[in-house]
């Protein structure tokens, strides 16, 4: 079992045994691939009979795409937050970074499964990954940014698609690594504090990596 949050805990639409089998399903599709576990094994995972399964989703890829719009709709609100929440810009950056981050430890079965089919070279998942969970958040990332540049906040040399790129891409590239930062030569103190390294990570988004002209000897 993974110790992960529930993916759909919020989600009062959902009856317990609908939430269960979506769990079960997560679980089993990003440690198997999505083509290796059967609906059957699904409902043994859940705990539930095939015909209860059959009775909340259509079809395998139903269960699939529910699973996908759990982590989205949870990943969404948390862009809606960075968008329309109180405080500075920067502030609201570095809370979303640190949400981020902490959604995609909390979700770790789904961005698992998300990662596995992302990879796996088949151009009918992609193209469903990006619409039914990715497209839409990027989207929305983009017009923040954008609006961050007509505001005066943001370099309008800058490519707000880029930007968006690399806030969301560090997190995941410290979720993908977190199990092999630790083995790094000389490896820092924030390899194992996602806090620090969520910090240290937008001070050098926000502020940039090369020292003042001034600070030069």
């Amino acid at each position: 079992m993974s110790n992960a949050l529930p993916i759909v805990e919020t989600d009062t639409r959902r009856s317990a045994g609908e939430i269960a089998i979506i769990e079960a399903a997560a679980r089993l599709f990003s440690d198997y691939g999505y083509d290796r576990v059967s609906m059957r094994r699904v409902a043994e995972e859940a705990g539930v009979s095939k015909a209860n399964i059959d009775h909340h989703f259509d079809s395998k890829q139903a269960l699939y795409l529910a699973i996908m719009s759990a982590s989205a709709e949870r990943l969404s609100a948390l862009v809606e937050n960075l968008a329309e929440g109180k405080g500075e810009f920067d502030d609201r950056l570095r809370v979303f970074a640190r949400a981020h981050l902490d959604h995609l430890f909390n979700n770790a079965a789904t961005l698992r499964l998300v990662l596995r089919e992302a990879f796996s070279g088949d151009e009918e998942k992609s193209r469903v990954l990006v619409e039914q969970v990715v497209g839409d958040i990027y989207r929305r990332m983009i017009s923040i940014f954008s609006a961050g540049q007509d505001a005066g906040l943001i370099r309008l040399d800058l490519d707000p698609c880029m930007c968006a790129m690399l806030l969301m891409g560090g997190d995941l590239f410290y979720f993908q690594t977190y199990d092999l930062l630790k083995h790094l030569p000389e490896s820092a103190s924030f390899t194992r504090d996602r806090g620090q390294y969520s910090k240290e990570m937008m001070d050098i988004i926000l502020n940039g990596m090369l020292a003042p002209h001034g600070d030069k000897e």
